[in-house]
């Protein structure tokens, strides 16, 4: 009688009887040894400069905290600097415009922003990639006079930064080659904004994202034309930015609702072939980070899973998902030199999460 019950129980339950977050994050009370990450997320800060510099580090795992630690004056309600997980966040933005019909993939972009006539075949698949073809630098602190995100993000690109990347000359044909590019990713915030009617813009990634996800702390800057800043300026909760990798994490689902379809996150998730390995890095998909191997090439973070995948952004900021294992990690950081190994803190998470301690 008792597997009769059971039986019926699986039957009329839903797939999705996960635990999900509503005001607050469910608690995982599992006793679990965390010194061994703790350790390497939190070491001194007594140096000057240099260094790992964690603000947060926050483990979610199949929907529920795990592990949560913060470093004043970083705090579980303060907004974050996201930097360039920004980009991913407009990527998951996107995916439900995309839900929505408002565009196609292989749409010209220049039909969504007119000042891109320069470059009329460029597609929004191309922009996703970091493709567009566009003459692009990407140094900050290390090259600025020769920066374009620097100059677009603080000198003559800043009053509409968009157009400044749309009057860049072409280095290449679009989608044959990928360069990380802020101007690409800005030139898709300014192609959303022509998806949509003007009274519209404003509210849509609340109306449309933050909302729905119950994520409240949200900040997201606007260049002086209006577009959203859609490469850098996104400021949240580690908890609220949480909620995104467990949107990722779950294949576009939040509760009983289908947010984004599960084809936009594989294409989110699907390797960009034309990119170049650089040793260490993860490699590009569709506006995230994934630890995929490019042909010949080992996999960029060796001790994590290759399903693993990932918002990266400027000084340590990054929020990886591991739908195997059902985790959902964030992390904030001011790191100003490349101590930090995204495969190091992985491992150590992994070990701690089945139970092998420091």
């Amino acid at each position: 009688m008792k597997a009769f019950w059971f039986a019926l129980i699986m039957l009329v339950t839903p797939a999705w009887a996960e635990d999900w977050p509503t005001a607050q994050w469910p608690i995982d009370h599992r006793d679990l040894d965390w010194r061994a990450v703790d350790a390497y997320a939190f070491p001194s800060r007594d140096v000057e400069r240099g260094g790992i510099r964690t603000d947060a580090l926050l483990v979610i795992g199949d929907g529920r905290i795990l592990h949560e630690r913060y470093a004043a004056p970083t705090h579980a309600d303060t907004p974050h600097l996201t930097w360039s997980v920004s980009k991913s966040v407009l990527a998951t933005l996107l995916g439900v415009a995309h839900g929505q019909g408002r565009f196609r993939l292989d749409d010209r972009a220049v039909r969504y922003y007119p000042a891109l006539q320069r470059h009329p075949n460029l597609r929004l698949a191309d922009l996703l990639h970091w493709a567009s073809g566009l003459a692009w630098q990407e140094d900050y602190e290390y090259a600025p006079l020769k920066s374009s995100v620097v100059a677009m993000l603080y000198t003559r690109g800043r009053a509409d930064m968009a157009a400044f990347t749309a009057a860049r000359p072409a280095d290449s044909p679009p989608g044959q080659r990928f360069v990380y590019s802020s101007g690409d990713s800005n030139l898709l915030a300014a192609t959303l904004r022509g998806m949509l009617d003007a009274q519209d813009y404003s509210d849509y990634p609340w109306q449309a994202l933050f909302t729905p996800l119950g994520i409240d702390s949200a900040v997201w800057e606007r260049d002086g034309a209006g577009t959203y800043v859609g490469s850098s300026y996104l400021y949240l909760s580690a908890r609220d930015l949480a909620r995104i990798g467990l949107l990722m994490q779950r294949d576009g689902r939040w509760g009983d609702r289908q947010l984004l379809s599960a084809d936009w996150v594989a294409f989110n998730r699907t390797l960009f072939a034309a990119a170049e390995p650089v040793p260490g890095e993860a490699n590009p998909g569709g506006h995230w980070w994934l630890n995929q191997p490019l042909p010949g090439q080992p996999r960029p973070w060796p001790d994590a899973p290759a399903d693993a995948f990932a918002a990266l952004g400027h000084w340590g900021q990054a929020l990886y998902v591991l739908p195997a294992q059902k985790l959902v990690i964030v992390r904030y950081a001011d790191d100003r030199d490349a101590s930090f190994s995204h495969n190091e803190l992985l491992k150590r998470v992994l070990t701690t999460v089945a139970g092998e301690g420091a």
